[in-house]
């Protein structure tokens, strides 16, 4: 049977939505089933994502107060600092006063002291340590001196051995006779290869100890 142009397009008028409605049947028996609601439908249970626990609020309640942070540390030349330790008997952990570049009256301790031998580049850029030529091994280190350790420094320069004592370099609690403030402030020869110029009169200026008030 030849099918003409006319018979072609009845069938293709009246054919096409009958097969869109059981395609659209197909796919919604194949995911819902016979029912209305999809209640016969076999879709993955739903998996719920928790809640996190909310982390407590750090900000102070209204009219709490909290307790006020460390004290900043005062600001003062290296010069002003051993100056201060040497007339002060130069003890290890006994506190000692200064004042500093605001005026501030300050405590501080050999801890804030001994970044000045031990810390590089502290002096004028490029400086080594003072601790990197005077160090333990006195046999190599320079002038037979230990800078590396509060008793290195007490121990003084030209050592013999290590249990021998040296020449004192702190000039007996007498800051002005020191060999310390000869060879750093007024000779001005060390740190060692210092270029002309690198090192300011006083010395570097850094942080340390804390301002404290005198009664």
């Amino acid at each position: 049977m030849k099918l003409d142009f006319k018979s072609c397009m009845l069938y293709a008028v009246f054919g096409l939505p009958i097969f869109l409605l059981l395609f659209i049947g197909i796919l919604y028996v194949a995911n819902c089933g016979f029912s209305t609601d999809c209640s016969q439908a076999s879709l993955p249970a739903i998996i719920h994502t928790p809640i996190p626990t909310l982390i407590p609020a750090t900000l102070p309640s209204a009219g709490e107060v909290r307790p006020v942070a460390a004290q900043t540390k005062c600001t003062v030349t290296a010069r002003t600092l051993l100056s201060a330790w040497v007339s002060a008997g130069y003890k290890e952990t006994e506190p000692f006063q200064f004042n500093d570049l605001k005026g501030n009256t300050c405590q501080a301790t050999f801890t804030d002291v001994m970044p000045l031998f031990t810390d590089a580049n502290l002096w004028y850029s490029g400086a080594l340590a003072c601790s990197q030529c005077h160090h333990a091994d006195i046999s190599y280190a320079s002038a037979n001196m230990d800078m590396s350790s509060y008793e290195g420094v007490l121990a003084g320069g030209k050592r013999t051995s290590p249990e021998a004592a040296g020449e004192d370099i702190l000039g007996g609690g007498n800051w002005e006779l020191s060999k310390l403030n000869d060879m750093l402030f007024i000779d001005q020869q060390m740190p060692f290869g210092r270029p002309p110029g690198a090192v300011v009169e006083d010395g570097p200026t850094i942080l340390a100890g804390v301002p404290i008030q005198v009664p």
